[in-house]
């Protein structure tokens, strides 16, 4: 890889060990600061919603002011919102922090471009799940390290250390070089774009895929205490099982081409519902969180497969609207898992081991990229 990749593999490592430190446990965080789980479920649905309102847009200004700058704008953005949640001690407040560090979701189209522009000889797919490999292995570490704190200290103890060292990740991507901004095609028009309809059925997979993968996730930490007894520590390790699964599912199913390899991620995630609906004891949450990596290679191969229909000069536009689709599912998928787990927690994980065998069969029945790649799905208005 280049110099400008390991860079972004280094810092992508420490944000994943920051993340980790808190991601698995935030429900639980919500829960105790009585947030029930419709309203855990309403403000994970208002986190997805502040995930999507950005990517367009700042897709759009990657295309046309370069993508550094915005690299550091989204890492500047996290770290404040870090140090919001981090200080909260009341639930409004905390929610402001979460949402804001929802804003800087905005990375992943000028992230992805910035991969996509300095991966050298590296296929597309490859050097993204290369990257994304990287941030999950500092996930593997930050779970565990977040239990046992949480354990020793208290989860808000979780959020300070995180928000440190997410000061250290920021540090090594402020070197990352700055890449030339594409030009447009000769005899390209400006004035605008049309989504072909190759695209939106495209893009109509991808939030099926999305929605049915994210639905057994937002409120399984609450299942596994409330309802499998399993203490902050031992939910913490299953965390670190999750980053072992997505860095093993990355560079196993990253050697296979774009379509096949989002189509398994799905499947993956599939067999975590049915574990965690019908598995019995802790070893059975290992395979399932093991598996649940799956979800990750989902979301990088969806933005992989949108880099082969797109002319580079629309590249970071065209990953914008892919990643606002995807966040629509963030948006949804919370609230119908508040809803069903509300009635039964066991009925977040058979919906969405149905939804996935339906994504699955019309995924393998339409294939978009069929029609050779110089096709474009961005064309002028």
């Amino acid at each position: 890889m280049s110099r400008d990749l390991w860079l972004l593999a280094i810092s992508m490592f420490t944000w994943g060990a920051g993340e980790g430190m808190f991601l698995y446990f935030q429900p639980l965080y919500l829960q105790k600061l009585h947030a029930s789980p419709l309203t855990i479920g309403a403000i994970l649905g208002a986190l997805g919603l502040s995930m999507a309102v950005a990517h367009i847009p700042i897709g759009y200004l990657a295309d046309k002011i370069g993508r550094r700058p915005l690299l550091w704008t989204a890492w500047i953005v996290g770290v404040v919102a870090a140090w919001i949640m981090a200080l909260a001690n009341t639930l409004p407040v905390f929610v402001i922090g979460l949402l804001v560090y929802g804003l800087s979701a905005f990375v992943m189209a000028p992230l992805n471009s910035y991969i996509t522009a300095a991966r050298g000889k590296l296929s597309v797919g490859r050097a993204i799940t290369y990257i994304s490999a990287f941030y999950n292995g500092g996930a593997i570490l930050g779970p565990i390290l977040g239990g046992w704190i949480g354990e020793q200290n208290g989860l808000q103890r979780v959020y300070l250390i995180s928000a440190c060292v997410f000061i250290l990740s920021f540090a090594f991507v402020l070197f990352v070089r700055p890449q030339p901004v594409e030009s447009s095609q000769p005899g390209e028009r400006q004035t605008g774009f049309r989504v072909s309809t190759r695209f939106a059925i495209y893009l109509i997979t991808v939030f099926l895929a999305m929605f049915a993968v994210l639905l057994p996730q937002p409120l399984a930490s609450n299942y596994l205490q409330n309802n499998r007894g399993l203490s902050i520590g031992q939910i913490g390790q299953l965390g670190s099982v999750a980053g072992v699964g997505i860095v093993v599912l990355y560079l196993v199913i990253g050697q296979f081409n774009a379509r096949l390899g989002f189509l398994l991620g799905q499947a993956a995630v599939g067999l975590f519902s049915l574990v965690l609906w019908k598995g019995t004891g802790f070893p059975w949450f290992i395979v399932g969180y093991f598996l649940l990596g799956g979800d990750r290679v989902t979301r990088s191969l969806a933005s992989a497969q949108t880099r082969e229909l797109v002319h580079s000069s629309r590249m970071g536009l065209a990953y914008g609207i892919t990643e606002t689709v995807k966040s629509l599912a963030f948006i949804l998928a919370p609230l119908l898992a508040g809803y069903l787990y509300t009635h039964d927690p066991t009925w977040m994980f058979s919906a969405s081991a149905f939804l996935v065998v339906v994504s699955l069969i019309i995924g393998m029945s339409i294939n978009p990229m069929r029609k050779p790649v110089s096709q474009e799905i961005l064309t002028d208005s």
